[in-house]
């Protein structure tokens, strides 16, 4: 496998000013599959490359360390992206004995970079936690909120730019950070809106819903990452360059909940962003960006039951999710009509009998399920799990520096070559 070791750093253009590292939790190599045939215009006889066949350079592995075994959970898999060190399942920004390991962000930071995250869970969950803060257990929300503010590197908070969900933690009756981090000169915002009117360079937090944010299907905007990440860049830019963590962190949600459609949606989302920052890049080519999984989630099958057939044009035009149907459908005078509508395809044969009797069903988890169910069956989709897969991920890179990304890695090897580029600086 590669190491630091590797990298030939043979002119300035190799070292990056700015870093952005984008972290597709839960999205396995099957996510990838899915999203091009979902993506792919059905009126052309071939199905179309997108964004991330063109940056595609490789694969790592992401099993944690020994005392957990080969299949890791996000916060192991954090760990090692943030700080090239493996820990055990559960633990945020420290090694295998419990004991802090810094990680590129706050070494940036200590460089006198601009810092931030952009996520669509809450900025304290377990992916930016890794990279911000230092905690025994990713439960520990709390606590991890307070260290946002608490621990400084050298004299300074450890993000400028903090963008997700997460207000039940950041205000609480025995504490408000929030007030505490506008005290200090933060800019706060509720809304996306509202970051339109922060003027560039600000420090700036932004909670926008009280754990994580919306699905995709269900958000106001259907491309908020793209959208977080566009105005985060607006205030992380400066001389001396900037390290940005991004995450599309429901795609993971989608896949713990066998949800093909949030699956596909969450996908999305992160490709719009992707493709944001390759255009970004064009135009600041000193700027790098590597896209990876923290791992693979619910085992997705593209076909299913000994059928050798997908069928995505089932998900291409939903309205809303799964979830949000299944809340919804009891009020309606005609739930079938509903949910049609919602899905956003003409039902056929038994379709409108089978939502009717799921419309029936006396909570909202048994229509939940019942409606991933339906769809699974006409999109013909598999699932193995409803938690995490030991399977490697694969790893995009474009940008000063993209080189050293190339052939199987292991997921340390990603933190370990962004220090070496920081040290270069």
């Amino acid at each position: 496998m590669a190491t630091t070791s590797d990298v030939t750093l043979t002119n300035d253009k190799h070292i990056p000013r700015n870093i952005i590292m984008v972290v597709a939790d839960g999205m396995g190599p099957a996510y990838t599959t899915a999203y091009r045939n979902y993506a792919d215009d059905p009126s052309t006889p071939a199905i179309e490359t997108g964004i991330l066949d063109e940056i595609l350079v490789g694969n790592a592995s992401t099993y944690p360390a020994a005392v957990s075994g080969y299949v890791t959970d996000s916060a192991a898999a954090a760990t090692a992206l943030a700080t090239g060190v493996k820990s055990y399942n559960g633990a945020i920004g420290v090694d295998a004995n419990k004991q802090p390991v810094e990680s590129v962000l706050q070494r940036a930071k200590k460089l006198g970079m601009r810092t931030g995250v952009a996520v669509t869970s809450q900025i304290n969950h377990a992916t930016p936690a890794s990279y911000l803060a230092h905690n025994e257990s990713r439960k520990n929300y709390d606590a991890i909120a307070d260290s946002f503010y608490d621990d400084k590197v050298n004299g300074h908070f450890v993000a400028n730019v903090m963008l997700g969900g997460g207000t039940q933690y950041f205000v609480r009756e025995d504490r408000n950070l929030v007030t505490a981090f506008t005290e200090n000169g933060y800019q706060y915002v509720e809304a996306y809106d509202e970051l339109a009117s922060v003027p560039a360079g600000s420090d700036v937090i932004g909670l926008f819903a009280p754990v994580g944010l919306p699905a995709a299907l269900d958000d106001e905007n259907h491309h908020r990452l793209s959208y977080m990440t566009e105005h985060a860049i607006k205030h992380l830019e400066n001389p001396e360059g900037f390290f940005l963590l991004v995450e599309a962190s429901q795609v993971d949600w989608a896949g713990h909940a066998n949800d093909i459609g949030s699956a596909m949606a969450e996908m999305d989302d992160m490709s719009v962003t992707v493709s944001y920052l390759h255009d970004y890049v064009a135009a600041h080519p000193d700027t790098l960006v590597v896209l990876t999984a923290d791992h693979s989630t619910g085992g997705l099958t593209i076909g299913a039951n000994g059928v050798y057939e997908w069928h995505p044009e089932y998900l291409r035009n939903m309205q809303s999710s799964v979830s949000s149907i299944a809340v919804n459908m009891v009020s309606e005078d005609s739930p079938a009509g509903y949910a049609e509508a919602q899905l956003g395809f003409t039902f056929e044969g038994d379709d409108t009998a089978r939502v009717t009797d799921i419309a029936a069903l006396p909570d909202f988890e048994a229509r939940e399920t019942a409606l991933k169910a339906f769809l699974d069956e006409k999109t013909n989709t598999g699932w193995t799990t409803g938690g995490h897969t030991g399977v490697d991920v694969e790893v995009f890179a474009f940008g000063a520096g993209a080189h050293a990304f190339a052939g199987q890695l292991d997921n340390t090897d990603i933190a370990k070559t962004f220090f070496q580029y920081l040290e270069a600086k």
